[in-house]
């Protein structure tokens, strides 16, 4: 089977980018690619992140949620949609969530992002406060498909290990991870950080990014990657819209592990 992931430019108008998702995840399906993954910040990336309130759905329901299952049913394929703002206990910080459609259009399994993106950039006059217009998520993902068991993660989660060894100790062999990369931290940590999480985990990593320039003169790194369980890069596409395809092997993956039994020899410490 083949995997994607889909990079775009998005912007604050959500039929805009709800009509250039369909396009790539179409190429992504016409290019052979049965597992499709889009960014984080897909439907709707604004210079005022409180925007995003105008656009927020009860799970299960609302426009974009009906988008993602009709472009699953669609194309039939195994789609993960970025992340769209779910409706939480606090009116105004909805959940950032990442929801995983299968060919039937049925939504399987939901990742609310972990780590919020609360930081200053070195050396930049860049700072953001995620927690300020999200709630956190409290609870790591996985689910078993056809091909294979995947992991969720979102953007800034990919810089915490603890989260990607409980990952792995759940048996994940794909990695999903919706992102929307700062330009500077992107330049200095993205293909580091997504080759680790594959090396150390055995698994393939499928990371899908905003690229170029968005309201409010945000910068996102782009760099859509597909990496394989060895560390080795499938698949990148550096800037612009786009989508990027990789083969996945299970009986490789399977015969790697087993040849190079790392995730077997790992330990546990307590630190006190």
């Amino acid at each position: 089977m083949k995997l994607a992931a889909v990079q775009m430019t998005s912007g604050d108008d959500v039929a805009a980018n709800l009509a250039s998702a369909q396009q790539l995840i179409a190429e992504a399906a016409g290019s052979g690619a049965t597992f499709v993954v889009l960014p984080e910040n897909f439907a709707f990336l604004a210079a005022d992140e409180t925007g995003k309130l105008a656009i927020v759905e009860p799970f299960g329901e609302g426009p974009i949620q009906s988008f993602l299952a009709r472009m699953a049913r669609e194309h039939g394929v195994w789609l993960i949609g970025g992340t769209t703002p779910i409706q939480s206990n606090e009116p105004r910080r909805p959940a950032s969530a990442s929801l995983l459609y299968s060919p039937t259009g049925e939504c399987c399994a939901r990742y609310d992002k972990i780590h919020l993106f609360d930081v200053g950039v070195p050396g930049e006059d860049e700072s953001y406060l995620e927690s300020a217009t999200a709630v956190a998520g409290e609870s790591p993902t996985t689910f078993a498909t056809p091909f294979g068991r995947v992991g969720i993660a979102v953007c800034y989660d990919v810089r915490f290990p603890a989260f990607f060894d409980y990952l792995g100790r759940a048996g994940m062999d794909i990695l999903a991870l919706p992102a929307a990369f700062t330009a500077p931290t992107g330049a200095a940590h993205w293909a580091v950080l997504l080759r680790a999480r594959a090396i150390e985990s055995l698994c393939y990593v499928v990371a899908a990014a905003q690229s170029g320039s968005h309201p409010g003169n945000r910068q996102t790194y782009g760099h859509s990657t597909i990496v394989g369980p060895w560390g080795d890069v499938l698949a990148e596409l550096p800037a612009g819209p786009g989508v990027v395809v990789a083969e996945f092997d299970f009986s490789e993956l399977e015969r790697l592990r087993e040849r190079f039994p790392a995730l077997a020899h790992r330990r546990e410490f307590d630190i006190g």
